[in-house]
């Protein structure tokens, strides 16, 4: 019995030495997690993106936002004319917190009765909620500590519920794992039911068989999109402040990118079984760099540089900006084209490596 145990655990390492694939997920898996949670993902969120309206302009409110920035809670990228101008820029998703100093600030930082100055502060994002927080205690020279120095005013999400951060972007989320996983096994299955043979004499091109294989997950993932929506909003009450149009286009061009991915796995992977396993290999840094999970502005430089290259992270900002900040879609044009770049540039590979061959 002993040497038959041992004859199958030999035969099953043997297995494992010709599946490089397999091979390399056994090394590869544990390494980018640890690299990812090691290094990538940080808990202590800075250099929030901010805007400063200061009517004061007095030496003590530029002492005020020169403390602040030193904290390095927040870093200063625009100036506001007013809190309107702040408003408008939190709603485009320039900014996560605008910081506005009225025209009485010294008069209010002797008063101890009253704040003296307000954040306007993004709630779609809770943990640049909660960082931005901070803020409101921050210690001025001749201050007395109570009341806060800022009031904090929180917007598109004053009740702080967690689905409506959570479900926008879970939206994202759902479809990069089925979108991926589905068509990731579409040409190995084909191989591995002999279907493959059909194709090869058939006239169809590796461009219209991509193609083609792509058109209806496209129609799945936005009835997925639907039933979400729909989910969301009767059992979690989730607000819908944008055009659902709006969200269906940026659905679709998302759903297009994940499926260029998902085909490009198709044609590295001999098997089903290695196909999913790339599809989690994928997975991983996906969830975990798009700012879905852990917040974006706490990664170092080049994980957010990795992180932008992700469909995910640029699907999440849109799907927040339109679900709950009633952003417009032009409004975002800017998180659209890197979508279309990966979806040219993964259809363009998984074109290139697909081959009409058995072998």
């Amino acid at each position: 019995m002993l040497r038959r145990l041992l004859a199958i655990a030999g035969k099953e390492v043997r297995q494992l030495k010709r599946d490089r694939l397999t091979f390399g997920m056994i090394v590869g898996v544990p390494l980018l997690q640890i690299l990812l949670f090691g290094y990538a993902i940080d808990l202590d969120v800075r250099n929030v993106s901010a805007a400063v309206a200061d009517h004061a302009n007095t030496s003590l409110s530029r002492q005020l936002v020169a403390s602040t920035e030193a904290s390095q809670v927040v870093r200063i990228t625009r100036s506001a004319a007013g809190p309107e101008e702040l408003e408008a820029l939190l709603d485009a998703g320039e900014i996560d917190v605008g910081i506005y100093i009225p025209h009485d600030f010294e008069r209010r930082v002797m008063d101890a009765d009253r704040p003296a100055g307000q954040l306007l502060i993004n709630g779609s994002d809770p943990t640049v909620e909660s960082i931005a927080r901070r803020l409101t205690q921050m210690p001025l020279p001749g201050r007395a500590q109570p009341p806060p120095l800022f009031e904090a005013r929180t917007y598109y999400n004053p009740e702080r519920r967690s689905p409506v951060n959570i479900v926008p972007a879970l939206i994202g989320v759902i479809l990069h794992l089925t979108m991926v996983l589905f068509t990731a096994i579409a040409i190995v299955r084909e191989r591995e039911r002999g279907n493959l043979e059909l194709l090869i004499t058939t006239p169809v091109t590796s461009s219209e068989l991509m193609l083609g294989k792509i058109i209806p997950y496209v129609i799945i993932g936005l009835i997925q999109v639907t039933l979400i929506l729909w989910v969301s909003q009767w059992l979690f009450d989730v607000p819908v402040r944008g055009h659902v149009l709006d969200l269906y286009l940026a659905s679709a061009f998302f759903i297009l990118a994940a499926l260029a991915l998902g085909l490009t796995v198709s044609t590295l992977a001999k098997t089903q079984f290695q196909a999913i396993q790339l599809t989690v290999f994928t997975f991983l840094p996906s969830i975990l760099l798009s700012g879905f999970m852990f917040p974006f502005e706490g990664m170092p430089r080049v994980a957010q540089w990795i992180g932008e290259a992700i469909p995910l992270t640029h699907f999440v900002r849109l799907s927040r900006g339109i679900l709950v900040r009633g952003a417009e879609l032009g409004e975002l044009h800017a998180e659209i084209w890197p979508m279309l770049v990966f979806f040219t540039v993964f259809m363009i590979v998984a074109t290139l490596r697909f081959s009409k061959r058995l072998d």
